[in-house]
């Protein structure tokens, strides 16, 4: 099964009445939910079961209670006091939801699209040192004063949506740059105490980064040759894998693959296809190009990562 692309509108859609939700447009929520009213229609949880993938951004963090979480087929336990964050391209999926337990959950989220960043001019990707980090490790645990303080910036936040103001939208980019700056102090000193090592880069390199990954995002399962992404940034392949290094610490062949490795693995966990049928979705020659590429990077080849899971 492909991950089903979610957006704003299919989620303001879904909303139940345990969810208080507030909106700009199809690009801005911001809400919480609460109980097992929050998740009392069906359709949620189906939703939930299965791999989504969201072209945007999501923040929200636990007040109360625990449940697991896969991002990029990892599993993530979140406990109370727990923010996570998402980027384009991350793959979300929530297991098995104990309904018995709903009553014990409580959390806050925001989330963005895509173009409301990009409306803001608000370089979200390098406050997140350029989606790498957050790639890698989407999920700290907030001290008792941190998360008072994003409580703080999500009511505020929250009255200024709901408000008669005029000029909301750049009342919340103001809001957000804060936040944001708040955030990455907190997660880069979390990273740095755990010995996870920090990329730094130039704005320029942070740009091109960010548009490479969005075209990596949208079009690795077809094009995996560093050419194709260099023609459409009008740029050299050589120069583009030296930029891409310079600002992520990975080469851009590297991330080619590495989304397509979280595709192949997402099909093979989750779907009923062959392994023919998913090379070809791929766009693999053959099946056999297919084993040999999954398992020089996975040390597996896919039938026996099948078994496995």
């Amino acid at each position: 099964m492909e991950p089903q692309n979610i957006s704003i509108a299919k989620v303001l859609k879904l909303t139940s009445p345990g969810m208080e939700v507030s909106a700009l447009g199809d690009e801005f929520i911001i809400g919480e939910a609460q109980g097992a009213s929050a998740l009392s229609d069906n359709r949620i949880l189906d939703i939930l079961r299965y791999p989504i993938r969201f072209d945007g951004y999501i923040l929200f963090f636990l007040k109360k209670g625990h449940y697991h979480i896969d991002f990029n087929l990892k599993t993530y336990e979140v406990h109370e006091g727990s923010l996570l964050v998402t980027v384009p391209g991350n793959i979300i999926r929530v297991g098995q939801v104990d309904k018995d337990r709903l009553s014990d959950i409580e959390l806050a989220y925001v989330v963005l699209s895509r173009q409301f960043i990009s409306g803001l001019q608000l370089d979200f990707n390098k406050v997140f040192q350029d989606s790498v980090q957050v790639l890698e490790n989407p999920c700290i645990v907030l001290n008792e004063e941190q998360l008072a303080l994003a409580e703080s910036y999500f009511l505020l936040a929250r009255q200024v949506v709901q408000s008669s103001l005029s000029n909301k939208r750049n009342i919340i980019g103001g809001l957000l740059s804060s936040l944001s700056y708040m955030t990455e102090d907190i997660w880069t000193g979390q990273l740095s105490e755990k010995g996870k090592p920090l990329v730094d880069s130039s704005a320029r390199a942070s740009l091109t980064y960010d548009r490479f990954m969005k075209l990596v995002t949208e079009h690795h399962s077809q094009e995996r040759g560093m050419q194709f992404y260099a023609d459409k940034l009008c740029l050299t392949p050589k120069y583009l894998s030296k930029i891409v290094k310079e600002a992520s610490g990975r080469s851009g062949p590297e991330w080619i693959d590495a989304f397509v490795i979280l595709e192949a693995k997402n099909l093979l966990r989750y779907s009923d296809e062959s392994i023919k049928e998913i090379a070809y979705k791929l766009h693999f020659p053959s099946a056999s190009v297919f084993n040999k590429f999954f398992k020089a990077n996975t040390g597996l080849v896919p039938s026996d990562y099948r078994r496995r899971e």
